[in-house]
């Protein structure tokens, strides 16, 4: 016996491979500290992580509901987009309405201020033709009371006689054109 413990303390020891008693010592360490941290550490890092899990998928929900909340918010924009873009429509389409009516409105105005002026100007032209045709007459009859009164050789100072010799005068003259007026309407 004494030669194979001889034996045993000649053959080098492995470096690698630990003496036997570290070896156990070693492993009934190593489970105390593996018992102690998984009955007082473990439970600590699994609430941790537990809460941490809460907390994300907490905000994933609160995310998840501000996102739904943004769509309605969204939604409710696009409305009443529509709407205002509806109601654009239809406020240009009133006032394109409008502006036709009105525009026919000054249309008509024009047209009425037209023939007014158009009425005016021809009882203005009546009025110039009534007078100038009324001194025409008063000239003329003063020329032709002036060339009788030289042809016959005495006055026609007599008004009335005057007046009568005019007014017959004038009336075969005004006879005459009307007579080639309507002759002349006639060879038409």
């Amino acid at each position: 016996m004494s030669a194979l413990v001889n034996m045993a303390a000649e053959v080098p020891e492995n470096p690698l491979v630990p003496p036997i008693p570290e070896l156990v010592i070693g492993l009934v360490a190593f489970f105390i500290v593996f018992g102690f941290l998984a009955k007082k550490l473990l439970p600590n890092i699994n609430n941790v992580l537990d809460q941490r899990r809460e907390q994300i998928e907490g905000g994933i929900e609160k995310a998840e509901a501000l996102q739904a909340e943004a769509q309605q918010v969204l939604e409710d924009y696009r409305s009443q987009l529509a709407d205002a873009r509806h109601e654009a429509a239809r406020l240009r389409q009133e006032a394109q309405e409008q502006g036709a009516t009105l525009i026919a409105e000054m249309r008509a105005e024009g047209q009425r201020q037209r023939e007014e002026i158009i009425a005016a100007g021809h009882a203005q032209i009546e009025a110039d033709r009534k007078q100038a045709a009324q001194s025409l007459r008063q000239d003329v009859g003063k020329l032709a009371t002036e060339l009788a009164g030289k042809l016959v050789g005495e006055s026609l100072e007599d008004h009335a006689r005057q007046s009568r010799t005019i007014d017959r005068f004038l009336d075969e003259l005004e006879a005459k054109a009307a007579s080639d007026s309507t002759k002349a309407e006639a060879g038409r």
